[in-house]
């Protein structure tokens, strides 16, 4: 299967930017996007709902503008990500403004409805489902998705707990369609490792969070520069769904990272108000174990050059390798 014509456009890196918790707003994905990677952020980010109209708009002027000025440059399209959840009660307004601005790609989480996919296709977009597993996997191309991004162990957020190996390699076993992985992707050999395992983009999360262009604290970013995979913490207690999460952060919350309780998954919530649970959690701050490699908080446009001279010199001692 050949990939839609929103992915085969030119890009600096092979790099799809996953949506980040409040972290993830115009000014970063606009920084992402012309670095030539695709920026992307939750769409219950913006809040009320009528901040999402005028976020769509101003993405979109600016990178056009951007574009304009800069005519040698790559710019990459955006995405949105869509939490299609039972209890997000904001998911038909979102869609509504999504369908206005013909936004070119859309993520879908914990949740695959065949009217989400029909709204985004009706205007030529196309939607990536994230999946923790193949049988998720199987669901969501049954049901309309048109690719998926697999979310292995390791990856920030709402990550699963298969190996990257084993879940790329089964879910290429049948699907040929466009496949992004997910997990503990800090460092440009890690972006052509995932496509060496069969992955057509790498979906980078937590690095982003050390930029200036995110929309985290000073001590969120701190923490992630001075942690490794070791202070990464798997719990369901925040949401109900089982996630990664800075080690520092919880004992900051005085919570013990080695004894946390188990939170029972029909109660999460990720509506748009009211969530008192969620307000209680949030310095609880998430992050993937491939935090690593990350020392300096760089501009977006920086670390994207670091990832290509990485990715660049990776590629080039392969095919030494290979006598190629």
């Amino acid at each position: 299967m050949s990939l839609p014509e929103v992915l085969t456009r030119p890009l600096t890196l092979p790099v799809l930017a996953s949506p980040l918790f409040i972290s993830s707003g115009p000014e970063l994905v606009a920084a992402q996007c012309q670095a030539g990677v695709i920026g992307s952020f939750p769409a219950l980010n913006a809040r009320p709902v009528s901040l999402l109209d005028d976020w769509l708009a101003q993405l979109r002027e600016e990178n056009a503008a951007y574009a304009a000025a800069h005519p040698d440059e790559i710019v990459a399209p955006f995405a949105v990500n869509q939490i299609v959840h039972r209890t997000n009660d904001r998911l038909d307004q979102d869609m509504a403004l999504v369908v206005k601005h013909e936004v070119p790609v859309v993520i879908t989480s914990l949740g695959a409805r065949e009217e989400i996919y029909d709204a985004v296709h009706s205007y030529g977009g196309i939607v990536l489902h994230d999946v923790i597993d193949n049988r998720f996997a199987h669901k969501a191309i049954e049901k309309g998705a048109d690719g998926l991004i697999a979310v292995a162990a390791g990856a920030g957020g709402h990550a699963g707990t298969h190996s990257p190996l084993a879940l790329i390699r089964e879910i290429r076993d049948w699907f040929d369609g466009p496949l992004a992985l997910s997990g503990a992707i800090g460092h440009g050999r890690s972006i052509l490792a995932a496509q060496a395992m069969g992955a057509d983009l790498a979906y980078i999360g937590s690095a982003w969070l050390t930029t200036p262009e995110a929309n985290n604290s000073a001590d969120y970013k701190q923490m992630i520069l001075e942690s490794g995979a070791d202070d990464i913490v798997y719990s369901n207690l925040f949401t109900g769904v089982h996630g990664n999460y800075l080690r520092g952060s919880i004992v900051a919350a005085g919570l013990d990272p080695t004894d946390l309780p188990v939170s029972d998954p029909s109660k999460m919530n990720f509506g748009s108000g009211g969530n008192t649970k969620a307000k209680a959690w949030k310095d609880i701050w998430g992050s993937g174990q491939g935090i690593g490699p990350l020392t300096e908080s760089l501009p977006v446009k920086d670390l994207v050059a670091k990832w290509k001279r990485e990715y660049d010199e990776a590629r080039s001692d392969l095919l030494s390798t290979l006598g190629v």
